[in-house]
Formats: structure tokens, C-alpha cells, sequence
């Protein structure tokens, strides 16, 4: 385009065409850039639906709109299923750059060092950001992708016209308040600005070879670093059948069933044991190498979650299964963010509609797709978003379950899932985990203690200068009482945690025997002691969150099974 406001104007043109003028509206630029009929967005004597009418718009706005639709419609939390579906459609793709620009390129990133040889005239693959030839180094097949020249110029400005739109529609409506859409923008930014840079995609191969180095059944491409930059990645090049021909599958005599496991256990091994996993795990890039090993490609888009996050992801699972409908809030509110008062009693019918719906199963009967989905379809409802790692995550375990039923429709996803879970929920009943807890918490109530004095000080002074004004409402009392029962909580963890510490301690000295029985002895006590505060925190906060002391999933099941190795 000539100049940004050419851009703008493209935009306001399109979003008219098919029906969006509202977000024109939204975004406070009706009338700023007078509407151009004529620009094609639909085929004569079709009826298109409303999402259809977004994709098609996206798809006419570019590379940029068009990864924006990719990464949105991973967010069921704040789209439609009918939305999510359509706009996970949008194809990557653009017409290929020719060969003497992509040689141009290779031949002004690596210079004098090139050792790249037989590159194919025509791309593997021509997406908006980059396109993809095979080749050869020193005879060894590769993979070389190219970034399109201007991409990241054409990147950056439509970025910065989208943070500009959310900035807009932020100020001017509830709605983009709710679910804070600048931070939305914001997270899919950082995405797409990841995905130019190849020497990053180069790590994170590397970080899942190294993840994967025991596992002789999954392989992932090595990074040729010497013909690599920012704007080159140079692979070794898989070959292997697409995990979705299942005619090639069978006439492979491969056993559908036993992939589907693989593929699934494999995603699980990223999610809950190396918090670092594939977020785009579509079956394009998915091969099925001989003696039915499975090839992973494309990292561009990868996401990674701490140990407290798992945890809290399976503590979800965990409630719904106990048909706890006050822990399920609990954890709901643990894992969303939102900006606007949610209605707890609304929340509740609905969490209790879904603990009716999935409740009262083992984790091996819990049908992990059908559950999130319903889970988005609560949070939709009351503006609660999900972090966009999560959210990714949520996809991701979606499409795994999704990849197995098609390879073999009698596949159940939660047989492998199960164990994961298992493993992550009996952390809470780790003694090392526990004491680690409580340690961390020891120092919030010492830095509670270390504060009081200095703040009553402040406090008496007000009181005697006369200063002090005090107005309450119905909420602030709330808080109060919330705050209250906080302060009793800590005070509990603070006494558990001084025992817990000073039984640490005794563990210093004294015979081999001696230590090996206190340490158990420790560990029941921290169990109990843990069982004991639940029990006494267990009632509702006047938050809505919940400490809720039921009985987890795990009651007389194994807590200490080992996920089975791909």
C-alpha cells in the first residue's frame, strides 16, 4: 500500500463488503474512510454465513489477517464453535515467490559459506510468511525455507494497525473491555513475531530432539546451523507417509491404533511432563516414518507451561470427577482472567450443568474434547478468558484426541491421558512437594508479620489525626470477610509450616534408621496436616473461589503409576 491510511482504508472496505461495518464502528473509524463498492468478496446467487463472511474477509486482508483468523480460532474461549470452525479453514498459503529472489536471498544470507546445492525450482510449500525447496547439503537431503522478501515490514505495519483498532474498540466498547482485547493482540503479536525468526524455530527442534532423545520411536529433523539464519532454517529433510492417508497406512500394514497411541503419548510427553509442546499439531505435519515411527515437523508455533499450571489444569479434571462444583469454580478462576464482575450464581448453575453432564467418572472415561468444549462454552458465556498458553494447550489436546479418532475411531484419548493426570495429581500428595508449598507460604506470613506493625502504626495515626473517612459497600464488606477468613488461612499455614520446618530439622542428625522413620513419619504428618486445613478452609470465599476439602478422583485408585514411554 502507498501509505498507512491506503491500509485503513482497505480494511474498512473489506469489513463493509461482508457485513462487518459494526466493528468499523467499534473500532471509531465510520466516516473516516468513505466506503469503495465494488471490491470482490463473494460469489453472485450464494448465500454466506456470517462466519464464512469473516473468513473470506481475513483471507482478502492478507498475511497477517489471515494468521490472525489461524490463531484466533484456537480460542473457543472467546469464539463460537461455529466461528473456530470456519476460521480454522484459512489456509496459509500465496503464490510462490520465483526462484531467482528465493537464490537472491539464500545467496545474501549465507554468502561465501553456502553449501547448499539441487534446490528444486518448485516449493514444497509457499506460505505468506515463507516458502519452503527442497535441496541438498554435501548430499544429505534438506529442507530449506526462505522468509518472503518484505514480510517483515508487512508484518510490522499491519501489526501495529491491529493493536491500533484494539486500542480503539477497547475504549469504546464493553464488550472488547471484558475480554481485554488488547492483551489478545498483544499475545498474538508476540506469536507471529516469533514465527519470523528461524533461528528460534531452530531451538525449539533442537529443545524437542533433546526432549525426545530416549524416545527411538519419534524423530525430529536436525538443524543444519551453519546454513541457518534468521531468515534461512535449514533442515534435514523426513520423508514418511501423511498420518492422514490411511489407505497409504494400510497398505503399509501400519497399525492404526498403536500410531494413534504413539501420537497421542507423544503430545501428552510434551504437555504434562516437559511443559514444552507443538501448538500447531495438525496432521500435515505429522509423518509416519517406516517401522511406524512418527516424524514431526514445523515449530514455529510452540508454547511452553510451568509445573503450577499443569497442576492447576488437571486440578479441573480432578473436581469435575468428584462432582465438586465449588472446586470446579475454584479452579475455573485460577486458570481465566476477567474484567468484568462475573455473576456466581449463573457461573454455579452452569458449572453445576456441566459437573451433571461429566461428573462421577474415572479419568479414563472422561471424554477430554467434549469436556473443554463445554468448558469454553461456560467461560464464553461469562467473559473469563484463558491465557493464551492455555488456550493454545486446551487446542492442542483437542486435536490430539481429534488425530487419534480418526486414525482409529474406537481410540479413546483419555486411556493415555489418564496416567499423566494421575501422576500430576499426586504431586499434591508428594511430602517434598508439600514441604516445598509450605515453605514458600512460611515466607508470605513472615512478610505479613514483617508489615503489621508499620501498617497498625499508620493506621492509629489516622485515627488520631482525625483523617480517617471509612465507607463501605455490599462488595467492600465482601472483601473484607474475604480477607479475613485469608489472614486465618495463613495463619494456619504459617503453624503447619513451622512444624513441617522444625521437623526438617531433626532430620540432620541422628542414625540412618532413625531418619528414614521420621521422614515418613513427616510425610504422614503433612498429608494430615494438609487434610486438616483443607477441611478448615474448605467453605467458599467471598470471591467465589473455593477451598473445597471433598475427596479428589484418586481416592482408592494407583497414585503412583508411571506414564508408559512412546
Amino acid at each position: 500500500m502507498s501509505s498507512r491510511a491506503d491500509r485503513y482504508r482497505e480494511i474498512v472496505d473489506v469489513l463493509s463488503i461482508h457485513g462487518f461495518g459494526y466493528l468499523v464502528g467499534a473500532a471509531g473509524l465510520a466516516g473516516t474512510f468513505p466506503f469503495r463498492r465494488g471490491l470482490p468478496g463473494h460469489e453472485r446467487g450464494r448465500t454466506y454465513s456470517q462466519p464464512e463472511h469473516l473468513r473470506l474477509a481475513l483471507e482478502q486482508l492478507g498475511p497477517t489477517f489471515i494468521k490472525l483468523g489461524q490463531v484466533v480460532s484456537t480460542r473457543p474461549d472467546l469464539l463460537p464453535q461455529d466461528y473456530a470452525a470456519e476460521l480454522a479453514l484459512l489456509q496459509d498459503a500465496a503464490a510462490p515467490v520465483a526462484t531467482v529472489e528465493i537464490m537472491a536471498a539464500l545467496a545474501e544470507e549465507l554468502g561465501s559459506t553456502a553449501r547448499l546445492s539441487d534446490l528444486e525450482a518448485i516449493p514444497l510449500a509457499s506460505a505468506s510468511i515463507g516458502q519452503a525447496h527442497a535441496a541438498t547439503v554435501d548430499g544429505a537431503e534438506v529442507v530449506v525455507k526462505v522468509r518472503r522478501p518484505g514480510a517483515i515490514e508487512s508484518v510490522t505495519r499491519d501489526l501495529e494497525i491491529i493493536a491500533d483498532l484494539a486500542q480503539r474498540a477497547q475504549r469504546r466498547s464493553q464488550l472488547a473491555r471484558d475480554y481485554d482485547l488488547v492483551a489478545v493482540v498483544q499475545d498474538f503479536a508476540q506469536t507471529l513475531r516469533n514465527e519470523l525468526d528461524y533461528l528460534a524455530e531452530g531451538r525449539n527442534a533442537e529443545r524437542f530432539a533433546r526432549n525426545f532423545a530416549d524416545e527411538t520411536r519419534v524423530v525430529f529433523p536436525k538443524v543444519i546451523w551453519d546454513q541457518t539464519t534468521a531468515r534461512v532454517l535449514t533442515l534435514e529433510r523426513i520423508r514418511g507417509l501423511k498420518i492422514s492417508d490411511l489407505q497409504a497406512l494400510d497398505a503399509a500394514h501400519i497399525d492404526r491404533h498403536e500410531l494413534a497411541t504413539l501420537a497421542a503419548r507423544t503430545l501428552c510427553k510434551m504437555v504434562f511432563e516437559d511443559g514444552f509442546f507443538h501448538a500447531d499439531p495438525h496432521p500435515g505435519n505429522f509423518f509416519v516414518l517406516d517401522g511406524g515411527r512418527l516424524g514431526i515437523i514445523d515449530f514455529g508455533m510452540v508454547d511452553e507451561i510451568d509445573i503450577d499450571l499443569r497442576q492447576r489444569l488437571v486440578a479441573l479434571l480432578g473436581a469435575v470427577i468428584s462432582m465438586s462444583p465449588e472446586r470446579v469454580v475454584s479452579a475455573l478462576s485460577a486458570l481465566t482472567t476477567t474484567s468484568a464482575p462475573v455473576d456466581r450464581s449463573t457461573l454455579m448453575a452452569d458449572v453445576d450443568a456441566l459437573v451433571g453432564r461429566f461428573g462421577g467418572r474415572s479419568l479414563t472415561e472422561l471424554p477430554v474434547g467434549a469436556l473443554i468444549s463445554d468448558v469454553n462454552t461456560i467461560l464464553r458465556r461469562h467473559h473469563m478468558r484463558l491465557p493464551q498458553h492455555v488456550a493454545l494447550l486446551l487446542k492442542t489436546l483437542i486435536m490430539a484426541e481429534g488425530m487419534g479418532e480418526r486414525l482409529d475411531p474406537d481410540f479413546q484419548f483419555s486411556e493415555v491421558i489418564a496416567p499423566y493426570a494421575e501422576q500430576l495429581l499426586a504431586r499434591n500428595l508428594d511430602p517434598l512437594d508439600i514441604t516445598r508449598r509450605l515453605v514458600a507460604l512460611s515466607g508470605t506470613i513472615a512478610g505479613l508479620g514483617r508489615d503489621a506493625p508499620q501498617s497498625l502504626r499508620n493506621l492509629m495515626g489516622a485515627f488520631e489525626g482525625g483523617t480517617l473517612q471509612v465507607r463501605l459497600a455490599e462488595d467492600d464488606l465482601r472483601a473484607l470477610a474475604a480477607a479475613n477468613r485469608q489472614l486465618g488461612d495463613r495463619i494456619v499455614t504459617a503453624l503447619v509450616a513451622g512444624a513441617a520446618l522444625d521437623a526438617l530439622g531433626s532430620l540432620i542428625g541422628g542414625s540412618a534408621t532413625r531418619r528414614a522413620t521420621r521422614i515418613r513419619l513427616l510425610a504422614i504428618g503433612a498429608v494430615a496436616a494438609g487434610t486438616s486445613y483443607r477441611a478448615l478452609v474448605g467453605r467458599p470465599t467471598a470471591d467465589g473461589k473455593s477451598r473445597s476439602g471433598r475427596r479428589g478422583p484418586l481416592v482408592g485408585q494407583r497414585l503412583w503409576r508411571r506414564p508408559p514411554s512412546s
